[in-house]
């Protein structure tokens, strides 16, 4: 089991496996080996959060409507999440983790990545750090964990991916291009539906394929982000863990108890969403400048779209204003029922209102970029 690679970085992805629909297994032997899906009344309109590996089976997966997976899987155990439960396991999970290393980023409740390169206790190898973790995970909680080592973030969490539950995958960096050459494109993190078929119409479906590309003709068809998928598509990933990681956005969102056409409704709600993020990011010291409108139409269609303010926002009324303009000339809105709506702040920095160097006679002439 021995890692080469002297010198290189050693990272492990750690991912839980189906985590709160396993928490609610462990506590309930009634649910063990039956189909388990943990989020919205399936009667309703709320969403699957976590569904256990038997659910699966039958199609059922995270972020489906619960309506829909009831039809897929009528027999199935339908359950309201726990949160404080959840928040307490991974706790415990992520002071196992520690215990090998100060470098641990979560990213998750049941997600982390780790930087082993200088391990607490001397330990060289971390195939066996992994190895341990998962043990130690199980001993404690009764939970399964997949992982992933490798010397990037990006190959770790590939690799982890590939291998549950309850895995233990390694890349080794002279693996890398072999080991993404086959692997759907879209499995790179950040790969939406809109990305995905764009490669499609370039007649790209694997990483392999991706990997073919010129980074001047991926730079001409996606800006910046080409260069991520150039390099990700190679294995290449300088990304450093994170220990005190910082969220980089703020959202809140609403799923309607009914499809909405009603624009008067959908502004209200944006303005309660907009002051809610303002007031979140505020009391956090924190604050952005690109305002981003989420929508899910009543097919399921999910589009979103942002904006950028030229200065940090003085009020909930200015990311109000830019949500609204969005909603106007972005989405289809009063033509097409809406079924989720949402508003977020990202490039979030630290703030301090009491320094800004906006005139309160300058919000009336705000000019916002599209």
């Amino acid at each position: 089991m021995d890692y080469k690679g002297a010198g290189m970085k050693k990272i492990i992805h750690i991912d839980m496996d189906a985590f709160y629909a396993a928490i609610e297994q462990r506590d309930h032997p009634e649910y063990r080996g039956k189909p388990v899906a943990v989020g919205g009344d399936p009667f309703g309109r709320g969403v699957v959060s976590a569904a256990s590996y038997e659910a699966r089976k039958f199609g059922i997966h995270s972020a489906m409507s619960a309506s829909r997976a009831r039809r897929l899987c009528p027999q199935a155990v339908f359950l309201r999440p726990d949160f404080e439960k959840y928040k307490a396991v991974s706790s415990s999970i992520m002071e196992i983790l520690r215990q090998h290393t100060g470098l641990v980023e979560p990213v998750s409740l049941d997600e982390a990545y780790l930087d082993v390169t200088r391990h607490r206790l001397g330990m060289n190898d971390p195939v066996l750090i992994a190895a341990l973790m998962k043990q130690t995970i199980y001993a404690v909680t009764k939970l399964t964990a997949s992982a992933g080592v490798a010397p990037n973030l990006f190959l770790a969490k590939m690799a982890s991916d590939l291998d549950k539950p309850n895995g233990l995958m390694v890349v080794r960096e002279n693996e890398a291009l072999r080991f993404l050459k086959d692997l759907p494109a879209r499995k790179i993190p950040g790969i939406g539906p809109v990305t995905e078929g764009i490669l499609r119409r370039m007649n790209i479906r694997t990483c392999g394929e991706l990997a073919q590309v010129e980074l001047s003709v991926l730079l001409q068809k996606f800006g910046k982000w080409g260069k991520v998928l150039y390099d990700r598509a190679r294995g290449i990933d300088e990304r450093e863990v994170e220990p005190h990681w910082i969220p980089k956005q703020y959202s809140t969102e609403e799923t309607f108890h009914q499809d909405e056409r009603d624009k008067a409704f959908l502004k209200s709600k944006l303005r309660e969403f907009a002051d809610e993020v303002f007031e979140h990011l505020r009391r956090q010291g924190r604050m952005g400048r690109t305002v981003t409108l989420k929508v899910k139409y009543f097919d399921f269609e999910l589009i979103t779209r942002s904006r950028t303010l030229p200065q940090f926002p003085l009020s909930g009324e200015e990311i109000y204003l830019a949500a609204c303009d969005l909603l106007e000339k972005k989405t289809e809105a009063g033509a097409k029922p809406i079924r989720l709506l949402g508003v977020g702040m990202s490039r979030l920095e630290e703030w301090d209102e009491k320094h800004t160097s906006i005139k309160e006679d300058d919000l009336f002439g705000v000019n916002l970029k599209s």
